[in-house]
């Protein structure tokens, strides 16, 4: 049986010009495996990366960091989105977020989509991380 295989680590800065950035990392990394959710991947990288850069330190500290590992396993796609955290907030669902708002529904498509997530700290900030079961 094979273990966890790391496809990629990348650091990026603490700024909105990373998500497309990591966008086209990722995707770099699964058109050669052709993983049947490279799209659902794509769209939970976007808002996991957007989220550090908008409500972790990674994006409001000159020099801010956001760091995206991948890993696969068994048919499963597993993601990293590691940042410098925040004392100020954590990743949460959002209810209250409507049709007509902006924003607030990033973590709504991560739970939707994904086959598994979550996040936990670690002494340099925060890992929100998702899961998604090839088909």
């Amino acid at each position: 049986m094979n273990g966890p295989r790391l496809l990629g680590q990348t650091g990026l800065p603490g700024e909105l010009a990373a998500v497309p950035r990591a966008r086209r990392y990722v995707r770099d990394l699964l058109d050669p495996l052709g993983h049947t959710r490279t799209d659902d991947a794509l769209l939970l990288v976007t808002e996991l990366v957007a989220n550090s850069v908008r409500h972790s330190d990674s994006g409001r500290v000159p020099g801010g960091r956001v760091n995206l590992a991948v890993i696969t396993w068994a048919g499963t796609l597993h993601v990293d989105v590691i940042d410098a955290g925040s004392d100020e907030s954590a990743p949460r669902l959002r209810t209250d977020a409507c049709a007509e708002s902006c924003g607030g529904r990033g973590l709504r498509l991560v739970h939707e989509l994904a086959t598994a997530w979550g996040w936990y700290g670690v002494p340099a900030g925060r890992v929100v991380w998702f899961q998604l079961a090839g088909t």
